[in-house]
């Protein structure tokens, strides 16, 4: 290593973290209530503390210095000191060696050490005492990156209109670690989702925009460690500017700067194919957890900025996230953090938006309370980096009003979890005791939720994320094949998961040998995928159900980095994958199938499309029809004024026989029977009426 300068510059104090500029190295580092910070540097291997450099500050929070004559590779970390004061909410501690939060590169191996406390475990008071061992062997640390680049990569990016956005949620190792066609070198890495092969699946399907399972760095929660198991899914983000290793190429993962590399190449190759990338972030919460967790990075930095404390009790952790802490989103300077940290995943890594997971918590204000004109979401809204990229909300946290669906702003979409359940008990209702689906709750999830998102700040229907199945829960296989959750693998003794889910085993719990089983479910999936992927609203698939991916049973596979987390293309469904595909056609073909505005009813305005609703003998529904408990099926109309070739006919029959029905006007025109009945691929036949529909199907028709 270079000679280390033996004093400290005054440097710059913006912008935060530590980058080669210069001719040198700026350090810039918040904390509103630390006394005083150091810089400290190691060798290139992080095992051998070299100097101590005490930053200069703070200057409006900030304490900053440049080392003059260093660049890329410096390893280091930085000591805290301050009160330790946990009934003030401080917790500064300078025996324990911080991660820079803003970290662009962090080398080390982490582990569950008791070192890492900044009390003694075991102790008779508890998080209230104080640790003077020194953790530094063990930490993780940071090292400074090369200079950022001069373009943007998404400058070459795809732009895909709202009302034709696809999304496919994919874990990065999951889809590629079993695929036959891909590289073994290359399975379940940055590289193997971007592999001709895997891009050559998604354009078959028809998707536009690939939402990927939490790709930051993270690290194993304890309990986790403790059983050997691994945090698969990723949502225990430390490392805000860093992809983690574990996803990237053997040859790479020891390489942080190789890590993003690989990263920026599989963006790059997605979006030569025409594909989006969107990020699961998770600014929520950091895995320092609550009151008697580790001290890591933010803790030590300023716990009581950073962290949302227990009004009356300043040591506590406030949990609105249900992982031990939350991020103070609501003070300006964690707020920085998180713009600085999305900006740097467009800027740098080139994604095209942001997936935000537990969002509420990102306008939560005051004592708790959400606001959708919090600070937060209006400074995001404000920013003319991010001005272009997706913004999807999980619109629930864990909060005692922790439902927020349809309350965040602007260009947000948001997951809606009611066109789940709608979808669910309508096609599976002849099997469920409860959580039966009419009509009228079915036909307003598949029109958009205009009771949700028509009259919040003028959104428009692509606002609703509508899905059957994402990762938290079952498969959409499992859907079909189980009545209760099978999650014992998880070591948790079956306590985990969502209870009560929506799903049916039509008899025969898992796997079953009986011909006419199996061939219901088939139907049942395909009715299913038809309603998701026809409907209003923005449809997102969940990566492995269009081939009909099972995990046996287990509807919270979290820890599953193994066979059953991930896609099992040995037993791929290719005709179910096909059908997709066609149903996904079909979305593209005809406008009204992707129709971005609110229909009305008919005959409508100039532009205007409209929706017209009827029961299987032919009428108009009326009120009383709505309301109807003995029959489910009916159909729907869909014209576009002053195009009568823009007119279709959309039939649904969840009844476990065949109905006759009785269709306005006509001839039709079948595009489309999710049962395979009617009609092959090939054909596309006339058909006159009255019209018998097989059971628990989907039909669609164009007016001839």
């Amino acid at each position: 290593m270079t000679d280390l300068p033996s004093a400290l510059q005054e440097g710059r104090s913006e912008p935060l973290g530590a980058l080669s500029r210069d001719g040198g190295v700026n350090v810039s580092v918040f904390s509103e209530h630390a006394r005083s910070i150091e810089l400290c540097l190691f060798d290139a291997g992080g095992q051998r503390e070299l100097r101590r450099y005490a930053l200069h500050g703070p200057h409006d929070g900030v304490f900053h210095g440049f080392l003059p004559g260093l660049g890329p590779g410096l390893v280091y970390g930085l000591r805290a000191h301050g009160p330790y004061e946990p009934e003030a909410g401080h917790r500064f501690n300078p025996h324990k060696l911080l991660l820079d939060p803003y970290a662009r590169e962090i080398v080390g191996h982490f582990g569950w050490h008791a070192e890492h406390h900044g009390y003694p475990l075991g102790h008779p008071d508890g998080a209230r005492a104080y640790d003077a061992r020194d953790n530094a062997l063990r930490a993780l640390k940071a090292r400074v990156s090369a200079p950022p680049r001069a373009a943007s990569p998404r400058q070459s990016a795809p732009r895909i209109a709202p009302a034709d956005v696809v999304l496919y949620e994919v874990h990065v190792k999951g889809f590629s670690k079993l695929h036959p066609q891909i590289p073994p070198e290359l399975q379940g890495t940055y590289a193997g989702l971007a592999h001709p092969a895997a891009v050559a699946h998604f354009k078959a399907l028809g998707v536009t925009t690939l939402s990927l399972l939490p790709v930051q760095y993270a690290i194993d929660e304890p309990h986790l460690a403790d059983k050997g198991l691994y945090n698969y899914w990723g949502y225990n983000t430390l490392g805000f500017f860093c992809p983690d290793p574990r996803l990237a190429q053997a040859a790479h993962r020891e390489d942080p700067g190789a890590v993003a590399a690989e990263f920026r190449a599989m963006v790059a190759a997605l979006h030569e194919a025409g594909i989006e990338v969107v990020l699961d972030v998770v600014y929520n919460h950091t895995p320092e957890g609550n009151e008697f967790g580790p001290t890591l990075s933010f803790r030590g930095l300023d716990n009581k900025s950073y962290y949302r404390l227990v009004a009356d009790d300043k040591s506590r952790s406030e949990n609105l996230t249900g992982c031990g802490n939350t991020l103070n989103a609501q003070h300006p300077r964690v707020t920085q953090f998180v713009l600085d940290s999305l900006r740097y995943w467009v800027d740098e890594m080139g994604v095209d938006g942001f997936r935000f997971d537990l969002a509420p918590v990102l306008g939560r204000v005051g004592r708790g309370a959400f606001e959708p004109q919090a600070a937060f979401f209006t400074a995001l809204r404000q920013d003319p980096v991010l001005a272009s990229v997706h913004l999807i909300a999980e619109p629930w946290d864990a909060a005692p009003d922790g439902y927020q669906l349809g309350r965040f702003p602007g260009r947000f979409l948001e997951w809606n979890d009611k066109f789940r359940d709608a979808v669910r008990g309508y096609w599976l209702q002849s099997e469920l005791q409860g959580g039966r689906v009419g009509r009228g709750e079915f036909a307003r999830r598949f029109t958009g939720s205009s009771d949700l998102f028509f009259h919040h700040g003028q959104r428009r229907p692509t606002a609703s994320v509508n899905f059957v199945a994402v990762h938290d829960g079952y498969t959409l296989h499992d859907v079909v094949s189980y009545a209760a959750k099978h999650n014992q693998a998880n070591g948790e003794d079956n306590r985990d998961g969502r209870d009560g889910e929506l799903s049916a085993s039509f008899g025969v719990e898992g796997v079953s040998d009986d011909a006419a089983i199996r061939a219901t479910r088939e139907r049942v999936r395909r009715a299913m995928l038809a309603s998701l992927l026809l409907a209003q609203g923005t449809p997102m698939l969940n990566a492995g159900d269009e081939i009909a991916n099972s995990q046996g049973g287990n509807n919270n596979a979290y820890c599953q980095d193994n066979a059953t987390g991930w896609l099992d293309w040995a037993a791929a469904d290719a005709d179910l994958a096909a059908f997709v595909g066609q149903v996904l056609r079909l979305r593209r073909e005809h406008a009204l199938l992707h129709h971005g505005c609110w229909f009305v009813p008919p005959p409508g305005g100039r532009g205007d499309a409209s929706v017209s609703w009827f029961t299987p003998g032919g009428a108009e529904m009326q009120v009383h029809d709505w309301h109807e408990g003995g029959s489910a099926a009916f159909a729907c109309q869909l014209r576009c004024p002053g195009d009568p070739e823009q007119s279709l006919a959309l039939v649904f029959n969840p009844e476990p026989q065949p109905l006759l029905f009785k269709l306005a006007q006509g001839p039709w025109q079948l595009l489309l029977d999710s049962s395979g009945e009617l009609t092959s691929p090939q054909a596309a036949p006339v058909i006159g009426l009255p019209l018998n529909v097989p059971a628990r199907s989907l039909l669609v028709l164009r007016a001839v």
